[in-house]
């Protein structure tokens, strides 16, 4: 158990409230409720809890998808919720699931006590923008739902339930004393002050203190991040759990009309580069191991988006489960290859180099007569990087490793990479990173311990594919579009409001086409962690096809 949760039966108070914020899997319905018996076991002879709060549809994980259209789910749903009930007593339960109905299925969750199910809640806000897409699937409820734990009145509601005051103030014309609020909220950058300001206005509205229970780990392209938190019914934050970290914690309540938390452990917000890194590391991690790869392939370039990509893959998963190939072409540059080397060494990974040379010549030949009369362009440097695609793909095959693709947000952004070449893959941990935060990123890991060459820090960027290429042979410097990026991809501003902030307009334009364009490289690439409000595939769905311009 974390050293967070490591706390001990104390004397008797009115209530005390578990916390399970733990990491389940999509899908595993038999496994989900094992580990809600066996953390309500702990809870219950370990923490002396009386009831123990569960995340957002515990028993299929989040979010299902298309699972919830399956007839075959329910059942297993019900053989579920029966296990528990009869595997557990002593303590109350509050555990996310799916309840199918004859009207159809909501996103509900169970007050079981005693082995039975006594109360149900059926969450009423369903959100349906960015990553959510929960009115596909749910009917929306209306009821409230204020249950009696040792004479307590408690209300139960779920996740964005508490993001609008209705379901609130419901609570509390029902004279509710406490809120517990069950959550699976997705990690984006700063989003804990976020939180911790919209559940203060809550429990203000409503005059009622909020428990609320997050999930944590990572899932596709979401990685929820736990920070599960305590707010006084006047605003105060009291206890929070930490981030990316499993925890069952404990909060005891002294009540009369409302309850009042006893103030525990506020584990502080991470700053930005350490939050962003460990979602990476995390996403990294359940990506791998819940679909159980034994490992990971990276091709390493000596440039800073693999090497960065190689720290967190080892710090995710180990150096032994690391295999990094250097793939030098004849555009390669020695200090490429010493700095890739010496970035595997630091970290302890197996390295091997296979020039790409052979079979790169090997390609031109079999196309010298089709390209007879042409110059080389573009098309000669996809061959080189469809090469490395080639061998990378096939050491994953052999080993069940997956590739760990290297691109970052801004490149992906304009295209500026190679389909079934650096985008081959099967995971893209720098998907939703913006050039200009790789560094930051990559810096914020070296003060940790120095993993990574100065030089590769320092040096201009450079695909190696051509005589003396630099990034901005094609591209702005990225502080530039990484600026407009953020205006015109993650805040919808259009070209002429982006020239208004001061930017060239032949340059916003140029870059918006280039984002318009590209649409069908993104559709084909790897999933990857997202970590800002707007990542691109579900936050951000555009036509492939389409007469709009900038």
């Amino acid at each position: 158990m974390p050293e967070f949760a490591k706390q001990s039966v104390v004397a008797e108070s009115p209530l005390r409230v578990a916390v399970a914020q733990i990491n389940l899997l999509v899908g595993d319905i038999d496994g989900n409720a094992q580990r809600v018996v066996v953390e309500a076991c702990k809870a219950r002879d370990e923490l002396g809890a009386h009831v123990l709060v569960f995340p957002e549809l515990t028993l299929t994980g989040y979010p299902p998808e298309d699972l919830l259209l399956r007839p075959g789910l329910y059942p297993r749903i019900d053989k579920a919720l029966s296990r528990i009930g009869s595997e557990v007593r002593g303590i109350d339960l509050v555990v996310g699931y799916p309840h199918r109905t004859d009207q159809g299925v909501y996103n509900a969750c169970a007050f079981i006590r005693s082995g039975r199910i006594i109360a149900r809640y059926f969450k009423q806000e369903l959100p349906n923008y960015g990553v959510f897409d929960e009115k596909r699937y749910f009917l929306a409820g209306s009821e409230p739902c204020v249950v009696s734990i040792r004479e307590v009145r408690v209300a139960l509601t779920i996740c964005e339930d508490v993001w609008v005051s209705g379901p609130t103030l419901q609570a509390s014309r029902h004279h509710a004393q406490l809120m517990l609020n069950i959550n699976a909220s997705p990690y984006h950058s700063d989003k804990g002050d976020e939180r911790v300001d919209l559940l203060a206005e809550r429990a203000r509205e409503g005059g009622i203190p909020i428990v609320y229970a997050n999930l944590v780990g990572g899932q596709d392209e979401l990685v929820f991040d736990g920070n599960s938190l305590v707010v006084t019914a006047d605003g105060q934050l009291v206890q929070r759990a930490p981030s990316f970290q499993e925890a069952v914690f404990v909060v005891d309540f002294d009540v009369d009309s409302v309850g009042r938390p006893v103030p525990g452990p506020i584990t502080p917000n991470l700053p930005f580069e350490e939050g962003v890194y460990r979602a990476l590391v995390t996403g990294v991690r359940d990506y791998v191991d819940k679909n159980r790869f034994a490992g990971v392939v990276i091709g390493l370039s000596g440039g800073i988006d693999s090497a960065l990509t190689l720290a967190i893959a080892v710090d995710a998963l180990g150096a032994e489960r690391v295999d990094a190939i250097l793939m030098p072409s004849r555009y390669t540059a020695d200090m490429s290859i010493e700095d890739a080397r010496a970035e595997a060494e630091s970290l302890g990974v197996r390295h091997y180099t296979i020039s790409i040379e052979e079979p790169f010549r090997t390609f031109l030949h079999c196309l010298k007569d089709l390209f007879a009369g042409t110059e080389p362009d573009a098309t000669e440097e996809n061959i080189q990087a469809r090469c490395r695609g080639l061998l990378l793909m096939a050491l994953s095959n052999k080993r069940r490793k997956i590739v760990l693709t290297t691109g970052n947000k801004s490149e992906m952004a304009v295209g500026y990479a190679t389909l079934y070449g650096d985008m081959a893959g099967g995971f893209a941990p720098l998907k939703d990173v913006a050039k200009t935060d790789v560094y930051r990123l990559a810096n914020w890991r070296n003060s940790q311990s120095a993993v990574i060459p100065r030089r590769v820090l320092d040096r201009p960027p450079t695909a190696e594919l051509a005589p003396d290429q630099v990034d901005e042979d094609t591209l702005p410097p990225y502080p530039i579009l990484d600026a407009i990026l953020e205006r015109y991809v993650e805040q919808d501003l259009s070209v002429h409001d982006i020239v208004a902030l001061g930017y060239d307009s032949d340059t916003v334009v140029k870059i918006a086409t280039m984002v318009l364009r590209n649409e069908y490289k993104r559709r084909q690439a790897a999933p990857g962690v997202r970590i800002t409000r707007r990542a691109f595939g579900r936050d951000r769905r555009y036509p492939i096809t389409s007469g709009y311009d900038v």
